[in-house]
Order: C-alpha cells, then sequence, then structure tokens
C-alpha cells in the first residue's frame, strides 16, 4: 500500500469521513487508510462512498461505506452506533460534508443600478431556502456528526476532531455570501470545540483550503482548449506563490500532520490556510 507523505501512524484507530464520497474527501479516507487506519466513509451518495471504500480495500486498506444524512440527528446516530459495532469506537473524525448551491450564489460579483429590475440574481434574488441549505450543510452538517462520533472519543485520550473550512472564512469571496459564511461558522466552531472538548482528550482542529485544481472544478478554472479562464487569472495574481495547490501532497501533509498526535500533540482550536498566501495577501 503507497505510504504516507508524514510518519502518521494511525494503525488501529477508526476514522470516519464525512462527505466521503466526493473528491476530496474520498481523498482524506484513503490517505487516513494509507496511514493505517480502519476508514469509515459516509456519505449521502451511498454508491459513491462504496466505490472509494472498495478501492481502498484493493489497496490492501480496511474501509467500510455507510449511508449518511449529515443532517438528520437520527440517521447520524445510527451510522455512529453501526461504525462501533463494525470497526470500534471513531478516534478520529473528519468532517468533510459541505459544499455551495447556485440558490445562494449571485451572478455579478457587484451589484449595479438597475439589477434589481434586469434579467440578474442580485443580493436582493438569493433564495432563502438555498442560504438556509448551505448554511445547514456546512454547519449543522459538522454539528450533528460531531455530536454522534464525539460520544465515542470522550474520556480517551488522543482521539482527534478535524473540521473542513475554507481560506473565504478569512475573506469572504464574491458571488457566495452564504458559504464564505457558513465556513467563518466553521472555523468559530473549532475554536469552540476546542475548549469545550479540552479536558477529556480530543483534539480539535481545522484546514482551510484555498484554491486547488481538481477534476470537480477543472471546468471553472481552464477553457476547453486548456488555457486559463478569467476567474483562473484572478485566483492566480491573487496568491502570492502564483499557483494551484497540489491537493495529493499539500492537502494530505496537513491533515496528517494535525492529526499527529506527537508531531501536533499541543495543537488544538486552529485553522491552518492551506492557500499559497491568498488569504494573507492584500493585493498591493
Amino acid at each position: 500500500m503507497e505510504k504516507n507523505v508524514l510518519n502518521t501512524d494511525l494503525t488501529g484507530k477508526v476514522a470516519v469521513v464525512t462527505g466521503a464520497g466526493g473528491v476530496l474527501c474520498s481523498m482524506f479516507a484513503k490517505v487516513l487508510a494509507r496511514a493505517g487506519a480502519k476508514v469509515a466513509l459516509l456519505d449521502l451518495n451511498e454508491e459513491a462512498a462504496q466505490k472509494f471504500a472498495d478501492e481502498i480495500v484493493a489497496e490492501g486498506g480496511c474501509a467500510k461505506a455507510y449511508k449518511c444524512n449529515v443532517l438528520e440527528k437520527e440517521s447520524c446516530y445510527a451510522v455512529a452506533d453501526a461504525v462501533e459495532a463494525d470497526l470500534g469506537k471513531c478516534d478520529i473524525l473528519l468532517n468533510g460534508a459541505g459544499g455551495n448551491n447556485p440558490r445562494a450564489t449571485t451572478d455579478k460579483e457587484y451589484f449595479e443600478l438597475g439589477d434589481i429590475e434586469a434579467d440578474t440574481k442580485s443580493f436582493f434574488d438569493l433564495d432563502k431556502s438555498g442560504v438556509e441549505f448551505v448554511f445547514n450543510l456546512n454547519f449543522i452538517g459538522t454539528l450533528l456528526p460531531t455530536q454522534a462520533f464525539a460520544r465515542q472519543m470522550v474520556g480517551r485520550e488522543g482521539c482527534n476532531i478535524l473540521n473542513v473550512s475554507s481560506m473565504n472564512a478569512y475573506t469572504p469571496l464574491t458571488k457566495i455570501p452564504a458559504y464564505s459564511g457558513a465556513k467563518a461558522a466553521i472555523s468559530n466552531f473549532t475554536q469552540w470545540l476546542a475548549v469545550h472538548f479540552s479536558k477529556v482528550g480530543i483534539r480539535v482542529n481545522a484546514i482551510a483550503p484555498g484554491f486547488f485544481s481538481t477534476k470537480q472544478n477543472a471546468a471553472l478554472l481552464f477553457n476547453p482548449d486548456g488555457t486559463p479562464t478569467a476567474r483562473t487569472g484572478k485566483i492566480l495574481a491573487a496568491t502570492p506563490m502564483g499557483r494551484f495547490g497540489n491537493s495529493d501532497t499539500e492537502l494530505n501533509g496537513a491533515v496528517l500532520f494535525l492529526l499527529n498526535n506527537e508531531a501536533a500533540g499541543f495543537i488544538t482550536g486552529v485553522t491552518i490556510p492551506i492557500d499559497g498566501g491568498f488569504s494573507a495577501y492584500s493585493g498591493v
């Protein structure tokens, strides 16, 4: 089985990954398995989670897929009980479920006179249910799995909760107010949880990915002929390192570091930006 990029040994630990049917969280599940963890892959799309669980098993790892709706408490608790019965008590919870929705996104970066009457989705046209969905998916979709699985962690040293924030939690991106606000809430919640669980053996941290080029967002970043889109030009101009991140190493390295109880044992309540300097750059 392929070796992990850091010397983080998770042998014998049970790791739970929500949103594991997606591009990044399936990658995180594989990284945890390669470090020796028994991995539970949770997703509303069980078929997608099963595909990646099968790939982990084919590599020689231990993995099992579960259908879970992170917006329903009963679903989270039922899956938590099933994971404990199948794999053992949860040692690591990676809250990766989240995302945005077009109903909570404006068409334009800047509001201009006449936009209300024009055929464009402005701030005033944002859909209440769409905004609620984005907030719930990101924040409630982190809170409920944490309630379900942290019950298995309390009082056991060396347990970890790792949340997924975003660099737009620091400075909101244009067009996506609900998603930016929801990720800011995740960073704040990470600090709150870290303090709350500090006496019972649980460290709580988060990663804040910047811009990474994946299959999922390739159409937004590159034209069909492979040339960069206008948005890519703006992103790279605002990224001091002048490139996209490499998710295979530069996200995974941060995940393994924060879960390493020797290297990061005194780190809790932090959100690490992995963004090539994007969140630090003022533009001048």
